[in-house]
Formats: structure tokens, C-alpha cells, sequence
């Protein structure tokens, strides 16, 4: 991922008011983001532990998605599952169901969409091996490291493409 500032990542969001991005905290060690490592950078709020946040590239432009951890009944029954991102297993509370506000008029109509992804949003660390889970190995794949991260921004593109569906 190319690196942002702060100033575009707070400009890139489609889905929050600007005050809600200008009062956003970034994660920390932000200016030590190892942007090479990324196919996105998201991040939990320490302020806000619901919340959460990813910034991605769509059409040479950054694009911001806020999100919030969902407190539906199942992601309670959740015990193992496997991110529907980065199709990285995990274990108990490492995937989480995390919805997004559509963009525009559908999101102020309280329209949402939401997808089960790893709780820490370190999907791009995963799949490179520069972070474990719990469960300490991911899926023997037949896919090289390249078509992983391919398959990684892919289906994060799908649920961009969600979000700003009108």
C-alpha cells in the first residue's frame, strides 16, 4: 500500500461525518506504519475499542470505511472461524462481525453492511506471515504470496464496493 498521511486518511472517509473522522484516533506507532506490509491499514480505536476503521486505495484516490464491532447474538455463538478477508483461521474472539454504515443517503437511512474479519484488522500481516494467530499457522494454500494479497484486497474491495452501493 502506498503510505497516507493523516490529513488524507481523515479526508477519506465515506462513511462518517468529517467531525467524526477529524476526532478519530489513528492507531499508534502510526508514523512508523510499515506501509510495504499493507494491502490496507486498519485499525481498532484504543479510545473506542467498538470501533474500528480501514483505508484502502480505490481508483488512485484513499478510501476510508469507519466501522463498529456488532453486538448480535451471534457473534457471541462465534468459537473458531476463518476472516472472510484474508481467510486467516482464528480462535475465539479473533474474528469479529464488524459493520459499516452505507455511504450516502442508503447509510443515513441506517442501512449497514457488515462482514466477519479478524478483530485487529492485521489481515495484510497475517497472510505475509509477520504476524500468528493463536492458533499459530495458517492453511497450507496452493496460491503464491502475491495471488494471497491479490485475494486479500479483492475481497476487501467487495465489501468496499457494498458500502458505496447505492
Amino acid at each position: 500500500m502506498q503510505p497516507v498521511s493523516e490529513n488524507e486518511i481523515r479526508a477519506s472517509f465515506v462513511n462518517c461525518s468529517k467531525g467524526e473522522a477529524r476526532r478519530l484516533t489513528l492507531p499508534a506507532g502510526f508514523a512508523d506504519t510499515p506501509w510495504s506490509d499493507l494491502d490496507f491499514l486498519g485499525w481498532r480505536d484504543p479510545k473506542a475499542p467498538d470501533r474500528g476503521y480501514v483505508v484502502t486505495w480505490r481508483e488512485g484516490q484513499p478510501v476510508g470505511i469507519a466501522l463498529r464491532a456488532s453486538s448480535g447474538a451471534r457473534k457471541s455463538l462465534l468459537k473458531s472461524s476463518i476472516c472472510s478477508v484474508c481467510v486467516t483461521p482464528q480462535s475465539g474472539s479473533g474474528i469479529t462481525l464488524l459493520v459499516a454504515p452505507r455511504a450516502g443517503a442508503a447509510g443515513r437511512q441506517g442501512n449497514s453492511v457488515g462482514l466477519y474479519i479478524c478483530a485487529d484488522l492485521a489481515c495484510s500481516l497475517y497472510v505475509r506471515g509477520k504476524k500468528t494467530t493463536a492458533l499459530a499457522r495458517r492453511f497450507e494454500e496452493s496460491l503464491s504470496l502475491e495471488e494471497q494479497n491479490e485475494r486479500t484486497v479483492r475481497n476487501l474491495r467487495g465489501f468496499l464496493d457494498q458500502v458505496l452501493a447505492d
